[in-house]
This record gives C-alpha cells, structure tokens and sequence, in this order.
C-alpha cells in the first residue's frame, strides 16, 4: 500500500470531506499531536507556495520526539494546478523540492496526504502521483452537459437516505434544479429541510420551494419553469433581476429559454401520436429508449448511451398544455430573438419581454 495519498477534484465539499476520512484513517494509532502535522495549502502567492513546500518536506523527513509513526497533510493545496501562481518560478521550484522529497521514499511509518482542487497533468508531479499514491478525485458534474441532472439526483437522493428523508412527487427534481450540483451547498440544503420537516420525513414541492434559496442554476431553471406554466409575468420578473444583476440577455436567451422551449419542443414531438407515460420518470424514460432508433435518435443522447430523457420528462406535461404546432412557432420567436440580440441594436430587454409574451399567450 502507498504511503501516499491524494484527494483531488472541483467539487470541493466532497473533497474535504473525503480528506478529512482519509487523515482520520491514517492517524497513527495513540499518537499525539506532534505526530498529526497539517500544512494549510491556501496561499496567495508564489513565495507562499515556496514555503508551504518547504514545510511539508521538512515535516516528511522529521520523525516523531517520541517515536511512533506520523501522518502529514498538505490541506487544501491551491497552487498544484495551471493558473498564474502555479506557473510561477517559485512555486514550480517548490512543487519540483517535493517531489524529489517524495520520490527518495518515506520513512517506513511517515503517511502524506494532499487534498486540493486541482492537478496539472501534464506536470511530473501529478504523473508521480497518480502511479505512486491512492489518487482519488471528485469533480462536480459539468451543468453544460445533458444528463448532469440524473447524477445529481443519485448524489441527493443517497444523502437524503442517510437522513431519513424521502422526496415526493417532482420534489427532488426541484430540489436539483434549485440547489445546483455543488455538494457543499446540497448538504447544507439537506440539513436545513431536515431541521425543518422535525419528525415528518417526506419533502414535499412546498417544502423545497420554501427552505431552498435560489442558485444560478436555479434562477435559470426557474425562468424555464414559470415559462413551462405559461406564467409570462414571473418569467419577465426572473429576466429583469437577472438583468439588473450584470447578466447579458444573450446570456439568458441561450441558458435559460432556448433549452426550455428545445426541451417543450422535443417532449411534445416524442409523444405526438404516442402513448408515452409521463406520470413516473423510469417509466418515461424507459419509453423513450425503446423507440425504434430512427425515431430517438435526434433526441438528447447521454455521454453513456441511451435517450437523455430528464429534461424532457421534466417537459413533458406542460408540452400538452402547448402542443406541438405553437411549440414550433415558439422555436422560430426564439431564433428570431437570437439574431435581433446578436445583430440589431434592438433594446435587449424588450427583445426578450416580447418574446416572453408571444411563447406565454
């Protein structure tokens, strides 16, 4: 087993708590607090990173007053990535003094963690390390890639199982819409319902509407959503604050509508003369992937095969209430705004309150 052990990835509430079993793990046993040493691997410059090295190797290659063994761990290392202070002189001469430390071997009873955000691959550093150390690493999904919500949803619903707590009805997907993927803030979200319920254990949509505070994610999916209801005033609410916040309109055409109604589009012509059941996810997304291959093969497809169909299941019931003739024309308003955004010098904020009005009437 390696003496060696690193716990890397963006998602950074993952990762500490990950490290923290980790250091918690290889603790010597009955040791004390010299024999326990953690370097703080948050800096700001160069010359810090420099010294935050040099204490690790002088930390790795002093044993214990006493004897026993010694765990050592570089906490939160932000300097081992490919930013501005990571290419610094300094701090690849530090970085460098390490991994000569590292690579002349351990004392027998000497245990080194790193955890940190991320690694450069392409450095000798990282290449050591992934061959030579336990190397896990925990990124968050990538909103910008279908199918980010089915992991999502796995991670909460396995959080929430530790807690007691059960989602009904489309209140999980709420809650993934509204939370975002980031593991810090859907613990803490978790926590705050589960304080909430007291001794009631399902959430309900109520529930997560009240206790959890809109993400980015989430105002984008909640303008999806009052469009999806056909509720054009919150929709045109949700766009003004976001203006007023810095956000081009650009921006939220392409995050927010377009999906929204590509989605509505796509769920409504999946169904057209179909019986697709939209009542249970499984289901849904199950009928999807059994139509025949020309049929599924324009639709969202996932990284690991097979029809990316939350989004669309999301969709579904609200596609009925437009149908799929004013889906398409909603289709030709949003391309049609796209290029008066883009090449006319229109008011922008007209340009998608208009819009809003003609999907929503």
């Amino acid at each position: 087993m390696s003496q060696i052990y690193v716990i890397t990835g963006s998602d950074e509430g993952t990762v500490a708590e990950e490290a923290l079993k980790v250091f918690e793990k290889i603790k010597p046993e009955g040791g004390d607090d010299f024999a326990n040493e953690i370097i703080n691997g948050t800096i700001s410059n160069a010359d810090e990173a420099l010294s935050a090295c040099s204490q690790v190797i002088q930390s790795l290659q002093t044993v214990p007053f006493f004897g026993g063994g010694k765990s050592v761990w570089l906490k939160n290392a932000n300097f081992l990535g490919s930013d501005r202070t990571s290419e610094a002189e300094a701090t690849k001469q530090g970085v460098e003094a390490l991994l000569e430390c590292l690579q002349s071997g351990l004392a027998q009873d000497i245990t080194f963690l790193i955890s940190c955000g991320a690694l450069d691959k392409r450095r000798a550093f990282y290449k050591y390390l992934k061959k030579e150390a336990n190397l896990q690493s925990y990124d968050k999904p990538d909103v910008s890639r279908d199918g980010w919500q089915d992991e999502v949803a796995h991670l909460v619903r396995n959080k929430a199982r530790d807690l007691g707590l059960t989602f009904q009805g489309d209140a999980l997907e709420l809650f993934v819409m509204l939370a975002g993927e980031d593991t810090r803030q859907i613990n803490s979200e978790l926590e705050k319902i589960d304080l909430y319920l007291g001794d009631r254990r399902e959430v309900s949509e109520d529930d997560v509407r009240t206790m959890v505070p809109l993400s980015r994610a989430g105002v984008v999916f909640e303008i999806g959503n009052a469009i999806q209801k056909k509720n054009g005033a919150r929709a045109i609410e949700l766009v003004d604050q976001q203006l007023s916040r810095k956000e081009t309109a650009i921006g939220i055409l392409r995050a927010s509508i377009i999906p929204t109604i590509r989605n509505l589009f796509m769920a409504a012509a999946a169904s057209d003369g179909k019986n697709i059941p939209n009542g249970n996810y499984n289901q849904y997304s199950a009928a999807l992937d059994s139509l025949p291959s020309n049929e599924r093969a324009w639709l969202p497809q996932k990284k690991a095969g097979g029809v990316n169909a939350y989004p669309l299941f999301l969709a579904s019931k609200s596609a009925r209430n437009f149908g799929l003739a004013k889906l398409r024309e909603a289709m030709e308003a949003t391309l049609d705004a796209d290029r008066a955004l883009v090449t006319t010098g229109l008011d922008q904020r007209v340009v998608l309150h208009r819009l809003i009005a003609t999907i929503c009437s």
